[in-house]
């Protein structure tokens, strides 16, 4: 009886540790829950239609494609167990993985990423971001209505071989696939249920969590997928993310303890925190540009001496010092610090400054441009031209700073306007704003994640800048894998941007961001907000 006892003792025990082994909970009991602010409403979970970074955070979370990026940051096989490249750079077969699965059971198959391409490419799709697919052979034909799908030369030769075919050898073609536009989706989920991303029980995904609970304008929770094939990997139980534009309230959550990571903060904390030299920030590289859309259809922006003006008198010096204090680097054009040359030297010092500060010109210049349209300094009052910016702090201080500075230096008034992240997007899209608040993080390591914007027929071209020198340029650099050749023409494309003026760069990026000092494993990608999936909360 007593041999008995110690053995159902000794079993029970075993069970326990075994348990206990596999839990990510912490020493005192409790899952480990990551607690941040997402700052604004996405627009959609689904890898097709998301547009921003309001959306790619939650969803290279849920989701992976065929590349992903590992805890230490660098690019690996993610549902790709291995590629193959053909001799002269066109064809790419990869192999997807043994265990790759959907948060459903249902395996992950080469022909969910043909399906998937090939849908975001479908016109009828309306994707912002099915330029960025254009690599593919077929892909800009069927977009545009020139081409059928079966152009699209993307195929599943089997269950697990996926063969793409590119229009021209493309060096960032895997950096891509790790792209969210190039995330898988379940074909027979989205094919039975159009609407499966709007619902979190009905939001299938492939990744290392999945969205369990969406309380619109509020609240995303995250919780581990268990069938994702590196979940012995992935240290957090789950992801709990608020909705919330105002980056004050977010702040105090943070110092309040109700938040373990926070991305978005207040420029005046951020100064505050350096200054107090604090552990707890990090000022984390970022590939990426802060702007100001011009539009073309607003008199007189649609002059280019009035833009140059409004340029010239922008003291961007003052602004990265005075106001942003998060490391951020004054523009000297549109392609920011980060970017490799053909040499693997930094392209923007082969390129040098493209901006300058010259508040006398600007005036003379702006003196110029309004003559040609016929307008006086108050007629530039009268028109009332307002900065759309979206709900922030930061972007509230710097539009500010920019009025005043326009004013003082030009004497010329505009007024400045908050509104939700979406809106202001939907804004431009319509084409419904004077100038409004632009920012781009790079979705590649190549100058041409920036130049490409200003493309005719880029969707995120919200200025409708269209010069067929400027496009040809960019045409020549994809079509060719002679760095030399694609460096110089991005030198005289970004040169040929800032002699036009659409857009007018303000700084280059930097990411401020907090972290509670019991939070390990974060690591900052220049072109991602800071990777969390294998954060650690001891």
């Amino acid at each position: 009886m007593k041999k008995k006892s110690i053995l159902l003792l000794s079993m029970a025990l075993v069970v326990v540790l075994l348990f206990t082994g596999c839990s990510t909970t912490t020493s005192k009991g409790e899952k480990k829950i990551l607690r941040s602010n997402n700052s604004s409403e996405p627009g959609s979970l689904d890898p097709a239609l998301a547009q921003g970074t309001h959306e790619s955070w939650v969803l290279e979370n849920v989701f992976e494609g065929l590349m992903t990026f590992d805890e230490k940051g660098e690019l690996v096989e993610g549902m790709a167990e291995d590629y193959k490249i053909s001799d002269d750079g066109l064809t790419y077969t990869f192999t997807i993985r043994d265990g790759a699965k959907w948060s459903n059971g249902d395996p992950v198959t080469a022909e969910d990423f043909e399906f998937t391409w090939k849908r975001a490419l479908d016109p009828e799709m309306a994707a912002d971001y099915a330029t960025i697919l254009y690599y593919i052979k077929g892909g800009e034909a069927y977009n545009t209505g020139e081409g059928s799908r079966d152009d699209v030369q993307v195929k599943a030769l089997d269950e697990k071989t996926l063969e793409v075919t590119l229009e021209f050898p493309t060096a960032y073609f895997l950096e891509l696939t790790a792209f969210y536009t190039y995330f898988p989706v379940n074909k027979k989920v989205v094919e039975a249920n159009p609407d499966w991303a709007k619902k979190p029980d009905t939001h299938i995904s492939n990744g290392p969590f999945k969205l369990v609970k969406w309380e619109h304008n509020a609240k995303l929770v995250l919780e581990k997928n268990d069938l994702y094939y590196n979940a012995n990997k992935i240290k957090l139980d789950g992801i709990d993310l608020d909705i919330i534009e105002d980056q004050n309230t977010a702040w105090q959550k943070y110092d309040g303890g109700e938040y373990d990571l926070l991305v978005d903060i207040p420029t005046s904390v951020v100064n505050q925190l350096q200054t107090e030299g604090n552990k707890e920030l990090s000022i984390g590289p970022q590939v990426g540009t802060y702007y100001y859309n011009m539009n073309p259809d607003v008199k007189p922006l649609n002059n280019v001496k009035v833009r140059k003006a409004l340029s010239m008198a922008l003291d961007r010096d003052t602004i990265v010092k005075d106001i942003t204090q998060g490391g951020q680097i004054a523009a000297e054009g549109v392609v920011p610090y980060g970017l490799m040359d053909e040499n693997g030297k930094e392209f923007r010092n082969g390129v040098g400054s493209l901006i300058e500060y010259n508040p006398e010109k600007a005036k003379e210049l702006l003196e110029e441009g309004l003559e040609e349209e016929g307008m006086t300094i108050q007629d530039f009052n009268n028109a009332k031209l307002v900065i759309l910016y979206n709900t922030s702090e930061s972007h509230k201080k710097i539009a500010q700073a920019v009025q005043e500075m326009w004013r003082t230096k030009l004497g010329v008034e505009v007024g400045v306007e908050n509104v939700e992240f979406q809106v202001k997007l939907d804004r431009e899209k319509a084409g419904d704003y004077d100038i409004s608040r632009g920012g781009w993080i790079g979705d590649f390591m190549d100058p041409m994640t920036m130049l490409e914007l200003w493309w005719s027929e880029s969707a995120f071209n919200d200025v409708n800048y269209n010069n067929p020198k400027y496009d040809k340029l960019l045409l020549e650099a994809k079509s060719t894998m002679d760095q030399k050749v694609r460096m110089e023409n991005f030198r005289e494309a970004e040169k040929m941007l800032m002699e036009d003026m659409p857009i007018l760069s303000v700084y280059f990026y930097t990411q401020p961001y907090v972290t509670k000092p019991n939070v390990e494993g974060i690591v900052k990608v220049p072109i991602r907000y800071p990777v969390i999936t294998y954060a650690d909360i001891k």
